[in-house]
């Protein structure tokens, strides 16, 4: 009879119930209580009981159809899984394949009634747990949006951040950070909305904030996602019953009582650095600095923004530009996008790339000239004809560069780590020797504490040889990637003409870094990777 044992856990810490643990007591439960000695061992270090999506439970399911095995053993319910259908499915697939189950944590075997139900229960209360957590989560940033505290970060624009100290309910000293008016900053705030009321789009007033040098908080230029952000934050507007009914209708939960003088924090927006939550999972609260926008303008702003989407400028979306992205301004250094201009000789538009910033600034800021597609796109071309025809120097660099990266570094942290292990190794076998030569009390804990020191390293060891082998992986689709950039560049002189619209585009890219444009002097400059 073959028990498999599965082991789960969501972080790596040094706590006695490590996948390790979990594995050596469902032997020592098998070989005492199911008279079982041979085992399938399935450990997931680092991965959360939320689904199973798991590495090792996916070859598990697998392999409980293929049979490997007569009967499943874990520590614990919720290392299968802390989501009832999750755990359902993988309990109906285990009687599909007439595959028992135990838990030895709760003594659960379901090859009785009983057991089986118990099983049901427990799965029933995991995910409750799990729940109750996310729950509770989320009841504490609830208390925290209630205080309307800033709770760090970068500050909007009009406002910096202090420390306050205060008491709370048990006369207990607390601090917290509130934001703080900036003048000069709530001053630009103000003249955005104004100018957003005024001209109602927001190209006209990026348009205006270029031409007068306006920065944003971090000191960089206007652009219209960063003015469209400012316009539709809450943290400006007075809030009021008719603010909270607007973003209630947005899904956004608000918390406080709207007295027309302070402004909204939201909390719980984003995911990480770039993704954002859905505005179910937002929360809006009255802050505890003051608010400069009236709710009715406010209001009249979002209405304005709503109806003027569909109407955006769409400028630069083409199909037939190659180097969008890589050409650069000369002047400026922003980049170039496309406009269509009138129609040539044979009925087709004439394409011209043009500085996105001499665009956006109406000529104020830069005036660099425009330059049509078809005449830089065959510059470009020819000059990459010229650097890739007869094999030439540039695919001796790429293959070149491909043997040093991949053999001085990847391979190399592999068998350093290898040997590392290797010498642990031979440590241990080392001090086993001595520790079976002198048995008195003294040396055996100095030689017990270096073999579990030893063995500790190995683990962590094995652990890095891992995340190695893993990055050696990616790195070898990468010189993949290499490989095929070099067989196109062998191909690239008389092929080119023939190539698809995408795959000139994926070659170029591959091959080229940035390209400027300087009309004065007709200078184009072509800077390749690692030129």
């Amino acid at each position: 009879m073959i028990a498999a044992i599965y082991s789960r856990k969501s972080i790596f810490t040094g706590k006695g119930d490590s996948v390790e643990n979990q594995v050596q007591m469902c032997k020592e439960y098998a070989e005492k209580n199911l008279n079982i000695s041979e085992f399938l061992i399935y450990e997931d270090e680092g991965f959360s009981g939320g689904n199973i999506n798991r590495p090792k439970f996916q070859k598990l399911l697998k392999d409980i159809k293929e049979k490997k095995f007569n009967c499943l053993i874990c520590y614990r319910l919720d290392r299968i899984s802390r989501n009832v259908s999750d755990f359902s499915s993988t309990l109906e697939l285990l009687e599909e394949y007439n595959i028992s189950f135990v838990s030895i944590k709760e003594q659960f075997d379901t090859s009785t009634p009983m057991g089986k139900a118990m099983v049901y229960i427990s799965s029933v209360f995991a995910q409750l747990e799990r729940e109750t957590i996310a729950e509770r989560v989320r009841d504490n940033m609830l208390e925290l949006a209630k205080s309307g505290r800033w709770l760090g970060g970068q500050t909007p624009l009009g406002f910096g951040s202090e420390k306050v100290t205060f008491f709370d309910n048990e006369f207990k000293e607390r601090t917290m950070y509130q934001l703080i008016p900036i003048e000069d900053e709530l001053n630009l705030v103000k003249l955005i909305f104004n100018k957003y009321s005024e001209l109602k789009s927001l190209r006209k007033v990026n348009q205006y904030l270029l031409e007068n040098n306006f920065k944003t908080k971090q000191g960089a230029n206007w652009n219209v996602r960063a003015i469209s952000d400012l316009l539709t934050s809450p943290t400006y507007v007075r809030a009021t019953k008719t603010i909270f009914s607007y973003l209630e209708s947005k899904g956004i939960s608000c918390v406080g009582t709207p007295n027309s003088k302070n402004g909204i924090l939201t909390y719980n927006k984003k995911k990480g650095k770039k993704s954002y939550r859905s505005t179910e999972e937002w929360i809006a609260a009255i802050a505890r600095h003051e608010g400069i926008i009236p709710a009715t303008e406010w209001l009249n702003i979002q209405k304005t923004l709503k109806e003027n989407k569909s109407k955006a400028p769409r400028l630069g979306k083409t199909h037939n530009a190659l180097l969008t992205g890589i050409l650069k301004c000369g002047h400026c250094g922003s980049p170039m996008t496309v406009i269509h201009g009138d129609l040539d000789a044979n009925g087709n538009k004439r394409l011209y790339y043009v500085c996105s910033m001499k665009i956006y600034s109406k000529r104020t800021r830069c005036n660099n000239g425009n330059l049509r597609t078809i005449d830089i796109e065959k510059v470009v071309l020819d000059k990459l004809k010229e650097i890739t025809v007869d094999n030439g120097l540039l695919i001796k660099e790429l293959e070149k560069f491909k043997l040093q990266n991949h053999i001085n570094t990847e391979n190399i942290e592999v068998e350093n780590i290898k040997k590392s292990i290797k010498d642990n190794e031979v440590a241990i076998e080392t001090l086993i020797k001595q520790l079976a030569e002198d048995e008195t009390s003294t040396i055996t804990k100095y030689v017990v504490a270096e073999v579990e020191k030893r063995e500790k390293s190995i683990k962590e060891l094995k652990l890095k040889l891992s995340q190695a082998l893993e990055k050696q992986t990616n790195v070898s689709s990468y010189y993949e990637n290499i490989d095929y950039v070099i067989n196109t560049i062998r191909n690239f002189y008389s092929n080119i003409c023939f190539e698809d619209f995408e795959v000139k585009k994926f070659i170029i890219s591959s091959l080229i870094d940035k390209i400027t444009w300087d009309s004065p002097t007709g200078t184009v400059e072509i800077n390749l990777w690692g030129s």
